[in-house]
């Protein structure tokens, strides 16, 4: 594997974090405690490997700007600007929700999860999205 790899590692990380994050609500929603847990848990694992793999690529390869076509640029620094600040936001509210799992404390967990569960889907969705922009969609040069 080398540096030029990674995007679509972090790609399909990320897309496997919305995966898990999905049958984690849908197990939740269901009464099972046990899958809602194992999922949650595996999402939490490929989201920390994203990052572990998002900071390696960006030290070695640096900063990845979107040049054109010039009429998307709007767009796409949106979407950007969004998945950024709500992914610095995500950190703090994933390890609290998970503490407070952790604690046993549900009723609490239930109430920030309602929260933390809406931005990190949308954190790994448009870290998708951006993903096939800058790569698949208006490649770079």
């Amino acid at each position: 594997m080398t540096l030029s790899d990674l995007p679509t590692l972090n790609a399909m990380l990320n897309g496997a974090s919305a995966l898990l994050l999905g049958c984690g609500f849908y197990w939740i929603k269901r009464g099972n405690r046990r899958a809602h847990q194992s999922c949650m848990m595996a999402a939490l694992g490929t989201s920390t490997l994203f990052l572990i793999s998002y900071v390696v690529y960006h030290i070695g390869a640096g900063h990845t700007t979107f040049q054109s076509p010039a009429w998307f640029q709007p767009f796409y620094l949106t979407i950007l600007a969004t998945h950024l600040v709500l992914a610095i936001a995500i950190v703090p509210l994933v390890f609290m929700t998970v503490y407070l799992a952790l604690m046993g404390r549900f009723e609490f967990h239930a109430r920030i999860a309602r929260w933390t569960w809406p931005i990190w889907m949308y954190v790994s969705i448009t870290g998708v999205a951006i993903y096939l922009i800058l790569y698949h969609i208006f490649p770079q040069r």
